[in-house]
């Protein structure tokens, strides 16, 4: 099967904040203008694309599998900005990181109110049960 993701529309009310602050917190290189939209590209070519809307947002959840030098740098960025942030989806171990599958995770919000999340290992490849640090 030769099936690959390539890209995704995030809807935003302010398409350049939003990926302007998800490029400054995962440390990618800066939006670029496509089209309507704004641009972070991701490895193996993976576009996010940010649009804006005219509508209320309906709030997605968007996970990134990271190395363990990028989460240390994530979770920096995070707290220098001095955002908050959870061990978990359901936001009720705030301040903490997970350390599911033997890895480490964390949940926080981007501009629009999206919940992104950046782990360092995907769930169920290490066996250990969810919880927080």
């Amino acid at each position: 099967m030769t099936v690959a993701f390539n890209h995704t529309i995030i809807f935003a009310k302010d398409k350049v904040l939003s990926a302007e602050f998800f490029a400054r917190i995962f440390g990618v290189a800066r939006p670029r203008p496509m089209w309507s939209f704004m641009t972070v590209m991701l490895a193996d070519g993976v576009a996010l694309d940010f649009a804006n809307s005219s509508r209320d947002i309906t709030a997605q959840h968007y996970a990134f599998l990271v190395s363990e030098d990028d989460f240390d740098g994530i979770l920096g960025r995070i707290e220098a900005e001095h955002l908050p942030y959870w061990a978990d989806p359901a936001k009720s171990v705030p301040q903490q990181i997970n350390r599911n599958d033997g890895g480490r995770g964390v949940y926080f919000h981007d501009p629009a109110g999206h919940l992104l999340e950046a782990i360092t290992r995907p769930y169920g490849s290490g066996g250990t049960p969810p919880g927080p640090v």
